[in-house]
Formats: structure tokens, sequence, C-alpha cells
């Protein structure tokens, strides 16, 4: 952490919390991680997350991984992007419509280099990878796997919408590697945040599929946030509901909310 920056790296090797529900909160973001349920079988934890947070609140960055086989895959790419963080940082600081087209070069620039490649065929297994930056009232992502990402606001809610990816099976980074084929494989979007209090969540898998999965339906996630008595008890409860359930996956969901003041696109009629 520098000049009041930030930073959140973590791998559930070195931490893997089996029944055990940790948040962490700053400022206006929570990091909930969940081991899964010893009852359930659950013996080891490989997701993984890399946060940084500017100190005056312009944006937020976050990655998510949930690996499997072994946490090797997450452990790479969390060194892989922490040891580029002045670089992540410049790339942000950029005009908004210029900084997230640049961050998506310069990831793509690490992920497609012979040595990242090279690294990820000397690891156990691979992991999904989800990353998400907000800037002003802009939320971008690049998605490789199944990891979910939701923007939730009334206006969207309304409509059905609260997904902005699509969970792709069969994508992976590491052993297995989407970026060591002649095309690669993953998906990216930008969208405007609406006036107002936004709330943006991310999440493994381990969240959705235990029990009877009724968080595969993001509505009810949707409502689970808009009944909030804060952003950190919601993550909380979400967490503790997959214990109960004996989730034997391990789930980890970072959230954050963003009051956006500034006007966003309506229909002319």
């Amino acid at each position: 952490m520098g000049q009041g920056r930030f930073k959140f790296s973590w791998v559930g090797s070195e931490d893997m919390l089996l029944d055990t529900v940790l948040t962490t909160a700053h400022k206006s973001m929570v990091i909930g991680r969940y081991g899964g349920s010893t009852a359930a079988g659950a013996v080891k934890n490989e997701d993984g997350a890399y946060v940084l947070n500017e100190p005056e609140g312009s944006w937020e960055f976050v990655m998510l991984l949930d690996a499997h086989h072994t946490a090797e895959s997450a452990e790479l790419l969390v060194c892989a992007l922490g040891s580029e963080e002045a670089d992540i940082i410049r790339l942000l600081s950029l005009p908004v419509n210029e900084a997230f087209a640049a961050l998506e070069r310069f990831l793509l620039s690490i992920f497609k280099s012979e040595e990242f490649i090279r690294q990820c065929k000397e690891v156990t297994g691979e992991t999904a990878c989800l990353i998400c930056a907000r800037k002003e009232n802009y939320v971008w992502w690049f998605s490789v796997g199944d990891n979910s990402l939701y923007l939730l606001h009334p206006d969207l809610a309304a409509r059905g919408q609260y997904l902005l990816n699509q969970r792709n099976y069969y994508e992976w980074i590491g052993s297995v590697n989407i970026f060591d084929q002649p095309v690669a494989c993953y998906s990216s979007g930008i969208r405007e945040l609406r006036p107002g209090h936004n709330v943006i969540a991310m999440t493994t898998d381990g969240l959705l599929e235990y029990g009877e999965r009724v968080l595969e339906d993001p509505r009810k996630l949707y409502l689970a946030f808009r009944n909030e008595e804060g952003l950190e008890k919601c993550v909380d409860d979400l967490l503790k509901g997959v214990h109960q359930g004996q989730g034997r996956d391990s789930a980890t969901v970072v959230a954050w909310s963003y009051y956006n003041s500034r006007d966003a696109a309506m229909p002319s009629d």
C-alpha cells in the first residue's frame, strides 16, 4: 500500500478459510472469502484475488480467480499482475476515453507474451480469470471462464438486467491456456453506470453452485444486495448461506458501491 492506496493480494493456498467466512472492508469495497465446508468434503481453496483502489476513489481494479487441480495458476496470475502494478496505476490514470482500451492492450501483451505462456506450461492446473475496473461513470471487464460480474441498479433490474458478462466454460489460463492457441478466447466490455447508487459485484462459482443453486438466478443476488444493511453484512450473509448450505467449493465475492452523480443515456421518447 502506497500513498494511501489500498492493495489486497491473496491466494487460497495461503489461507484456505475452510468452514470460515472472512470479510475485509475498505471504504466502499468488501472482499468476502469462504473456503468451503469440510462436512461436504472441502479440503482446499484455489480462489484468488488482487485488488487496487485509487486513494481518492477515482477508480478500482479487481482481478478474481477460480483455479482447479491446484492454486498454482492463481498464484501465477496474482504475481504477474502484482509485478505490473505501476503500469496498471499509470494506465488507469489516463483519461477515461483512453484508459480501458490501453489497459486491455496491456493485459493482452502480458498474457500473450512468450514468457507468460512458458510459465503457464509449468503450473499444475488452470484458472478462470475475471478482471474489472471502474473509472468515473463506466465499468470495464475482461473475462476468461465462468466467474460472474454483476451491475446492480434499479433501472436495470426493472428490465431484468443484472449480469454484465456471460459465464463461459472450457476457458482457462494456466496448464490449459486459451492464450496458447491460434486465437485467444475471452470476452470484454464497457458499460455506463446508471445515475445514483450502483453496486458492482464479482463472484466465483462457489457462491452459485451449492444446494438448490438459488443464486444462479441473478435477481436473487440483486435482492440480497438491495436489502442490505451495509455491503459488508450483505456479503457476510451470502457467504454464511454457502456454509449453512454445505457448499463444498470455495466462494469469493468482491463487491463495491459507487454513487454516480452524472446523467446516463435515456431514450428520446
